[in-house]
């Protein structure tokens, strides 16, 4: 329903009433004009979020308006954040082990998709600090993107804490960019 305004405008003999446009701004006054652009303002840049892909900055950005949003945006805005849990849970995987959750990084680290890997092995050694299996996947991921030195270090603590981790990263090919290190010669066959 268009909002009607106290101009009349005669034309052929009929009685017209001009009527203002709608816009998402609608008829407010100043402040809440002020208040309501700047709602569209951040609405704005969570659907830009939602449309690159950032579902959970998108969902932030969503719930954190939904407070103050006009009642018509209210809806629209619980929509998007119907859509963002939707994509989020889609994108989610359930892990029942930590074992379960490195096969997964070994995936994505088998894939190409290194800094996915990379949050997968942390989340790991977040909950299990002495997860030597995890320490082990950071050094093949640091060796497959040619960072020696993190390599070096991250095989070190898997050495550590499972001496099995030296005799099984000698017959690792994952490991040939940083085989001629001599750092990584002196930790794999430290008896020579």
């Amino acid at each position: 329903m268009a909002i009607k305004t106290a101009l009349s405008t005669k034309s052929s003999g009929v009685n017209k009433v001009a009527r203002k446009p709608r816009t998402l701004l609608g008829d407010t006054s100043a402040a809440d004009a002020a208040a309501r652009k700047s709602t569209l303002t951040h609405y704005e840049s969570a659907l830009k979020l939602m449309q690159a892909g950032k579902y959970e900055k998108a969902h932030l950005a969503f719930n954190a308006m939904l407070a103050t949003a006009p009642h018509d945006l209210a809806d629209r805005i619980r929509m998007y954040i119907s859509a963002c849990v939707a994509q989020i849970d889609k994108g989610s995987t359930k892990f029942e082990t930590h074992e379960e959750r490195y096969d997964y990084a070994i995936s994505l680290l088998n894939e190409g998709h290194y800094e996915d890997a990379r949050k997968h092995f942390q989340e790991i050694l977040l909950k299990e600090k002495t997860a030597d299996y995890a320490f082990y996947g950071l050094a093949l991921l640091s060796s497959m993107t040619g960072e020696t030195s993190k390599c070096i270090e991250h095989l070190t603590e898997a050495i550590r804490l499972n001496a099995q981790n030296r005799f099984q990263a000698r017959l690792d090919s994952d490991f040939d960019g940083v085989a001629e290190d001599p750092r990584f010669t002196e930790l794999l066959y430290p008896e020579a």
